[in-house]
């Protein structure tokens, strides 16, 4: 039975309200006032190192996104029957979607998803070296050790805004706003699903990490969330961004003289005549007609982006809330095995959207000099978790030392600590406090686990400018 007040709920890990308007609102006050939100100003959208402020950043984009999300909750609300025990919620079920896309990049690394990449070619290569050079470890605990590495190795910007609301922001969220971040199922830690998995979609990507598995634990079990299972309003933040993105990167190329109106139109129509599309075409050549019949040259690209938008972002919305409706028992259980937006193949709306994809894919991402930057981003940080490594050489008691401001025999290692952020080596102290030191080898690889961490978490929450600085800094130095 579908039954919103199982799913909208007060609890939280501390001091819960009594009220589910006062705990939305509290919600969105800690989500607004969050750092590493306003860090999203200075992270990379498409074009690393951005200048022009009207090209889209990773908090222009979330703001995009919470908007679209809004409009799909409300229209969904509009739609929906009363028994579904939405009748006092609603208010909470749109201030949790739109929260939730203001939240859905928190953890993307600086300089795009590229440095996804670079993070996980590091830790697979060097990290790994690090770890078996350092920790000799017995088959008892060979199996620990791996499952430690596939984590390590696995860095997501979805599994890393976990991290950071639950453990590096503490920011003190309802369990419900929580569940709604997490986007896919399956633990970094844990095995890829076979082609056979009824879940396979929810988990193709990692949604958190070992060091977040028993807080994922509690959420999941106040909120009745079943193993590889989503949270319903997780559905409605992914369509909202996938909705976001099919004009924003066009705007941007054109922002930045990578293509120009014409271009636009002329790819869009190429590409809708490739693949039998005929609703996008019909589309784009009438507001582009219109935009040349009506406009300056400088200004027709406006008209005919507003326009286009408009249109496509209201026939999307009725789309994915049609969908989500339709298919609302899986969706409310969290098994709905696929985005809104891809569900129905043949829908006119989902071949549209691969055009814009298409084009996105050939001409803007690939573009050499996004390409260029990226690898300007991956050289940044493999050079920061270099110039880094020599916190990772170090035994765990002399980490130790560091972490308590004590002398050791490592001067560059005396140096390094003290530039990393306060809030992530408390982060670190608490992990290693709580661990069981009975199986010193189990520590020890487990302590050596949450010290990655440490670096993984500075070096990820870097801005674009702030990491080329530290770069800049650090080249200089050693």
């Amino acid at each position: 039975m579908i039954d919103y007040k199982k799913k909208i709920k007060l609890d939280r890990e501390f001091y819960a309200f009594d009220k589910i308007d006062m705990s939305v609102e509290s919600d969105r006050g800690r989500i607004l006032s969050a750092p590493s939100l306003r860090r999203l100003q200075k992270k990379t959208q498409v074009f690393p190192l951005e200048l022009n402020a009207a090209v889209r950043s990773r908090l222009t984009h979330s703001l995009e996104v919470s908007q679209t999300a809004r409009f799909i909750a409300k229209t969904i609300l509009s739609k929906c029957n009363k028994e579904f025990g939405l009748e006092e919620l609603e208010n909470a079920f749109v201030s949790i979607a739109e929260m939730t896309s203001l939240l859905h990049d928190i953890g993307n690394p600086p300089f795009g998803h590229f440095a996804e990449v670079a993070i996980n070619n590091w830790m697979s290569t060097k990290g790994v070296e690090l770890l078996n050079k350092l920790i000799p470890v017995s088959k008892s605990n060979l199996e620990f050790k791996e499952m430690l590495l596939k984590d390590l190795c696995s860095f997501d910007g979805n599994a890393q805004g976990i991290r950071i609301v639950t453990k590096l922001q503490r920011l003190n969220l309802s369990y419900s706003q929580i569940a709604s971040i997490i986007k896919y199922t399956r633990g970094a830690f844990e095995e890829k699903p076979q082609k056979d998995d009824s879940l396979g979609y929810l988990k193709k990507k990692p949604g958190f990490y070992y060091s977040e598995r028993e807080i994922i634990e509690k959420i999941k079990d106040s909120l009745d969330i079943k193993d590889g299972h989503r949270f319903p309003i997780t559905y409605i933040m992914e369509a909202a961004d996938d909705i976001s993105y099919l004009n924003a990167d066009m705007e941007d190329a054109v922002d930045k003289k990578i293509l120009k109106f014409d271009d636009v139109y002329t790819l869009i129509k190429q590409e809708c005549e490739t693949m039998g599309e005929t609703y996008l075409l019909e589309l784009v050549e009438k507001f582009y007609n219109k935009a040349k019949q009506n406009e300056q040259e400088p200004y027709q690209f406006n008209l005919f982006l507003t326009l286009t938008r408009a249109k496509l972002t209201h026939a999307l919305v009725e789309h994915v809330s049609r969908i989500y409706l339709d298919n609302h028992k899986e969706i409310f259980e969290g098994s709905f095995n696929s985005a809104l937006l891809e569900y129905d193949k043949e829908s006119k709306y989902t071949k549209a959207v691969k055009v814009l994809q298409n084009i996105s894919i050939k001409y803007i991402y690939n573009h050499k000099d996004i390409q260029t930057l990226e690898l300007k981003g991956h050289k940044i940080l493999s050079s920061l978790f270099e110039k880094y490594t020599p916190l990772l050489k170090l035994h765990c008691s002399e980490f130790e030392k560091l972490v308590k401001a004590e002398k050791i025999s490592c001067f560059l290692s005396q140096r390094l600590i003290r530039r990393l952020s306060s809030k992530h080596i408390v982060a670190y102290k608490d992990a290693v406090e709580g661990l069981n030191k009975k199986d010193k080898e189990r520590f020890e690889l487990e302590e050596w686990y949450y010290r990655v961490r440490l670096l993984i978490d500075y070096i990820s929450g870097m801005t674009d400018d702030f990491a080329l600085n530290e770069y800049k800094t650090l080249e200089a130095l050693i």
